[in-house]
Formats: structure tokens, sequence, C-alpha cells
């Protein structure tokens, strides 16, 4: 599926991280809008379970950007291999992805 819009995910654990990419994408207007919320992680990494609070970011923005967002997110993250994927936005409202339009470049 082809979609001009979509949701890019990551998560980090330490604040600073998160204001760095947050910084980023906003100022290179990579994003329109970035929202951060509190979770509990659980995975498995190296062979053990972990458990972590962390922050997810949902970062809405243009599809075309997604190859710049994720280098940015990778030169700032400190995480071996952080979690980045992109959601495709299968509908949004006229007035929304208009303004998505004029916010980034």
């Amino acid at each position: 599926m082809d979609t001009k819009y979509i949701v890019v995910l990551t998560t980090f654990s330490k604040a600073e991280t998160g204001e760095k990419i947050i910084n980023s994408l906003l100022t290179q207007k990579l994003a329109a809008c970035i929202q951060s919320l509190p979770i509990k992680s659980s995975y498995t990494w190296k062979g053990e379970v972990c458990r972590d609070d962390e922050t997810l970011l949902l970062i809405k923005t243009k599809a075309e950007h997604y190859p710049q967002i994720e280098k940015q997110i990778l030169e700032v993250h400190d995480y071996e291999t952080p979690e980045i994927i992109s959601i495709p936005m299968q509908n949004g409202s006229p007035g929304y992805t208009k303004w998505i339009d004029e916010v980034t470049s």
C-alpha cells in the first residue's frame, strides 16, 4: 500500500535522548507533531527477558521523510538497536493532513 502520511514509532529510556530526537526532527521540519507517552516495555534482548520503563514517541510526518527520520534517530539514539518503525496513515482529516504538508519540508 502506498500512502503519503505515516506515524513513526521509536522508544527511549533517557530523557536527553528523547529531547535530541524531538528537537532534531522538529527543527529540520521532518515531523509535524511528536507525542511522548510513558510505557513499560517487556522484550527479549540477547537471550534475556527485560522489562524497562521507556517513552514511546509517535511521530506524525510524510512517508517521504522516513529515511531522514531513521537516519536522525540512529545518529542521536543511545540504544544499540533502537525501535524505528512506520505505520501508514490510511485515513486522515483533510485539515490535519494539509497541516502536516504545511509544517514539514
